[in-house]
């Protein structure tokens, strides 16, 4: 149980959360608000990767350079991500988020009129930056907000938006084939901007931080970079969530990157039907996964600290053989199954990982733990997304490389079993 000193109470510090007043409706009208932010984070990566043959017919690309739109954007996203973390831990958060979402709404319109290659590559690198900013700030204002009895459900139900964005981003195909790859980008940047002027009405603002005496600090003492990393890097469940975000990175974005095409170039389902073959089934069992799962871990974590971490590590360790099994799949429904498993087991980490940050760092460093997270799982992610890319052009089926990552996902699920808890997560 965390202690607190009498300054620390008066001064309305709590290190969990626990002692924190905040209204049970405030609380989840926080999450609510920032579910839309999400559903439009992701809808805007599931919207360019289901439309792969028109944007490449019209840029005369291969796919080597189509998955290239991905991986930058995922290296930019994950090199800014510790940065975006650590103000988030010093700055007003409401402002870090309402402002990544304006540049969001702005970058998706304008990637609706790139015509080059090297245009549209501008674009998902912008985008990249502006989506940086957010999940940081966002999923360390949720935990401000929520204790331990609800911790890991408001996390699960946020970044089920994600999922649901992903879904909404499955109709791309649809739309492509209806209206003009286009017509997606510039539709949803002006719902985004739109959207922005709400949040700056609606969105509560939680109360002064002031932090307490952390693993270093003082009651009141900003947190700095140095004392950031040092408290960070040197917490070994820290470095293993580290390691296991690494490992899911490689394995899920390589994943959800190259479904659509999966199933449109090796399965030869048509583009509309590849698109929501290859986002729904994922995003959708991954959103169920997310509340199952943050109410599992809720009600467990009473009774044993480690179920932030269990309850994904069991997931990935199923959710592996299915994987690569689907290279003996005779038919799609078969295929379908193992990839709602897949999904189902992200799901799990989803609604678990700031939960778990929780349990192995200092309240004051939540942010820029995510955001160290955030990297790791990026920068692996559009490696593998690149590869999966290149080995594509040389003729090694994205098959293959479902089932080498098949391997990762089963490396991550034991990784997640070493992890101990050091503090109490409230």
């Amino acid at each position: 149980m965390a202690v607190m000193t009498k300054g620390a109470i008066e001064s309305g510090y709590d290190p969990d959360g626990v002692g924190r007043e905040e209204s049970s409706f405030r609380a989840w009208l926080l999450v609510g608000l920032l579910w839309v932010v999400a559903c439009f984070n992701y809808l805007d990566r599931q919207l360019i990767i289901t439309m792969g043959a028109p944007i490449k017919g019209e840029l005369q690309i291969g796919d080597a350079d189509f998955g290239l739109f991905s991986s930058l954007f995922l290296w930019i996203y994950g090199l800014l991500s510790p940065f975006s973390g650590f103000l988030a831990d010093r700055f007003d958060r409401k402002r870090i988020i309402m402002g990544s979402l304006l540049v969001w709404s702005l970058v998706t319109w304008l990637t609706g009129y790139a015509r080059t290659f090297a245009e549209m590559l501008t674009a998902r690198a912008l985008m990249g930056i502006s989506e940086a900013f957010y999940i940081p700030a966002a999923v360390a204002m949720i935990v401000e907000f929520h204790s331990g009895r609800t911790r890991s459900r408001a996390t699960g139900l946020h970044l089920s938006g994600a999922y649901a964005g992903a879904v909404l981003g499955g109709l791309g195909g649809w739309l492509a084939q209806n209206y003009g790859w286009r017509f997606g980008f510039q539709l949803f940047g002006l719902a985004g901007v739109a959207y922005t002027f709400l949040l700056l009405l609606a969105l509560p603002r939680p109360r002064r931080r002031d932090f307490g005496p952390g693993l270093s600090g003082r009651p009141g003492e900003k947190v700095r970079l140095g004392a950031t990393l040092k408290a960070l890097l040197s917490s070994r469940s820290f470095l293993l969530l580290l390691l296991t975000n690494a490992l899911v990175g490689a394995s899920i974005w390589t994943i959800r990157n190259w479904l659509p095409m999966f199933f449109n170039s090796e399965l030869r389902v048509d583009l509309a039907r590849a698109g929501i073959y290859g986002t729904a089934f994922f995003n959708l069992a991954a959103f169920a996964g997310m509340l199952l799962a943050g109410w599992t871990a809720d009600r467990w974590s009473q009774s044993n600290p480690r179920a932030r971490s269990l309850v994904p590590a069991i997931g990935f360790c199923l959710a592996a053989p299915c994987l690569f099994g689907i290279g003996w799949a005779q038919s799609i429904p078969w295929i379908l199954a193992s990839i709602v498993m897949v999904g189902t087991s992200q799901g799990n980490l989803d609604s678990n990982l700031m939960p778990a940050v929780c349990n192995v760092v200092d309240s004051r460093f939540r942010a820029s733990g995510y955001g160290l997270l955030n990297f790791v799982s990026t920068l692996t992610g559009g490696f593998m997304i690149y590869v999966g890319g290149r080995l594509k052009d040389a003729q090694v089926p994205f098959l293959t490389t479902f089932q080498v990552v098949a391997g990762l996902i089963l490396l991550a699920g034991l990784t997640l079993f070493l992890v101990k808890p050091c503090r109490n997560d409230g």
